[in-house]
Formats: C-alpha cells, sequence, structure tokens
C-alpha cells in the first residue's frame, strides 16, 4: 500500500506542472488559481460539516492549519504558475522545487530532533544529481526570461519547506480531510481577494480554461496535495521528500508524451539516478526498522 500511495503521490504532484502549463496558456495565475479553489472549498465545506469532522479540532490547531495550507498551497502554487507564466519552463520550476529535500534534510536535525542517515544523504545527493541532470539542459536554453524569474519558485519551494516544518513540529493529529478543506478554504479567500483587488476574478468561458481548472481538481489537488500529507504522517518527512525527486523525471517524461518536449540520453539517466535515490532511502528506513520489527512479537506476548 505504501508503494502504491507514493507512485499516486509522484503521478498527481507531477500532473500541476503539467496543469500549470495548460492552465496559463488560457487566463492569469490568480484567475486559474481562484476558480480552482472556490468551488474545491464549497464541497469541502459542505462535506466537512455533513460528517461533523471538526470535533476536538482546537482554535489553535484551526490557525496553525490556516497557516500551513496559506505556506504550502497558496504561496507554493502561486509562485510556479507565475514562474511558468514568465517563461521559466515546467522542468525548470521543477528543478527548483526539487532542491527541497536537500533543504528540508538538512534543517531536520536542529529543526526537528530527527538524525538522517548516511545512506540517506547518500540518496539525498543522488536525487539532487538526477533532478540536476534531467533539467540542465532545459535551464541553459531559455532565453527572453529575466534573470528574477527563476527566484519566484525558490521562494515557492521555501514556501512548502516552511509549512512541512510547521506541521512536523505539532503534537496534534488533524485528518487529512480537515487539513484539507482548512487549506482549500484559505486558499479560496486568499486568491478570491487576490483575483478581485486585480481584476481578474471573472473567468474565461473556454473549454480550454474549465478543462485546465478540472485537471487541477482532481489530480494536483486532491491527489497530489492530498497524498504528500498522508505520506508525511504515514513515512516522515525524510522519505515523502525523496519522493519529490521523482517529480521533475516524471514531469519531463509526460511533458514528452503530452506536449512534444524533447526527451533524450540525459533525461533517461537523470530518470535512472532519482529512481536510485528513492531505492538507496528506502532500503535504508527498511533497515533501520528491522530491529523494532523483530522484538515486536516478543512484547506482544509479554
Amino acid at each position: 500500500m505504501n508503494i502504491l500511495l507514493a507512485a499516486g503521490f509522484v503521478l498527481c504532484w507531477s500532473s500541476g506542472f503539467i496543469g500549470a502549463k495548460l492552465g496559463t496558456g488560457a487566463a492569469s495565475a490568480v484567475t486559474i488559481l481562484t476558480w480552482r479553489f472556490i468551488p474545491l472549498a464549497v464541497v469541502l465545506l459542505a462535506a466537512a460539516a455533513a460528517r461533523r469532522a471538526w470535533r476536538g479540532l482546537t482554535a489553535r490547531e484551526l490557525a496553525r492549519q490556516a497557516l500551513i495550507g496559506a505556506l504550502s498551497q497558496s504561496g507554493y502554487l502561486l509562485t510556479v504558475y507565475e514562474a511558468i507564466r514568465l517563461g521559466v519552463s515546467s522542468g525548470t520550476t521543477a528543478l527548483i522545487d526539487g532542491t527541497q529535500p536537500l533543504i528540508v534534510a538538512v534543517l531536520s536535525g536542529p529543526l526537528l530532533g530527527r538524525s538522517v542517515a548516511r545512506r540517506q544523504w547518500l540518496g539525498l545527493c543522488l536525487g539532487v544529481t538526477g533532478v540536476a541532470i534531467v533539467t540542465a539542459a532545459d535551464a541553459t536554453a531559455r532565453t527572453g526570461v529575466v534573470w528574477w524569474a527563476y527566484l519566484v519558485p525558490f521562494v515557492g519551494m521555501l514556501s512548502l519547506v516552511t509549512a512541512t516544518f510547521v506541521q512536523g513540529r505539532s503534537r496534534a493529529e488533524v485528518s487529512p480531510e480537515v487539513s484539507l478543506t482548512v487549506h482549500c478554504t484559505v486558499s479560496a479567500l486568499l486568491f478570491t481577494t487576490l483575483a478581485l483587488s486585480t481584476g481578474v476574478v471573472v473567468p474565461p468561458a473556454t473549454p480550454a480554461f474549465w478543462g485546465a481548472v478540472g485537471w487541477l481538481v482532481a489530480l494536483p489537488t486532491f491527489g497530489g496535495y492530498g497524498l504528500y500529507w498522508v505520506v508525511l504522517r504515514r513515512s516522515g518527512v525524510t522519505e515523502v521528500n525523496t519522493l519529490m525527486f521523482l517529480i521533475a523525471p516524471v514531469t519531463a517524461v509526460w511533458g514528452a508524451l503530452m506536449f512534444g518536449e524533447p526527451f533524450g540520453v540525459r533525461t533517461a539517466i537523470g530518470l535512472a539516478t532519482a529512481l536510485a535515490a528513492v531505492v538507496v532511502v528506502r532500503a535504508e528506513r527498511t533497515r533501520a526498522a528491522a530491529p523494532r520489527c523483530a522484538t515486536a512479537p516478543s512484547r506482544g506476548r509479554a
């Protein structure tokens, strides 16, 4: 089941970059994001109210979830969409976002009191190498893009890193249903306010726009974003962020199939390297967990 969750997370998260490329050709980033989250917020709020999912949620934890949503969803997505609108390719954006796991691994010790084993560091370095190989050619070939446009997805990556640590320091157990509802509601409010203030709230009546909105709601929101927090809770910060190394290679393959983007030998080598990173980190987790699994039956009998 963990493998299926991991595979679903990678595919759905990668679909967000593809959807962003589809959407930015039909409307502004703020317009797309506004109409992506308004219907989501309405449906999720109604479902949560009907199931009384809010029971036991304190005001402090609600505020924490609102902050996490503003950082990991609103801030992150706006920077990704704006970067692509400014001319940064989806592959380069994925590369910059792909540096997130290394930063999380470096900071997880002092901030969360967790250590990263040598094999995990090896996996993290392999992941960085694989992502860099896949997107290097695309990053150097882009022309006509202002230099500061490449800082925009970097800001989004730091926003997601911050949200990950805010969640990691939380002691309360919040169901994915409640957290997703809060995050989407916060995003709907923020993007609607921004759209109204900039005069871009009216959506274009084109099939391309609504097709992109439907894509973004179904795949990266429910799939990628929801599975991000599920995998984070089940497997921890290091593993979920190691899986992030697969996003750029998968996006490159997807872009080649869907948009005819180039897919050469370097892309294949980068994909293999990123896959090796996941194998190394998963093997380390299995090895570290083996002694605990071996002693569990005796404690049960006692």
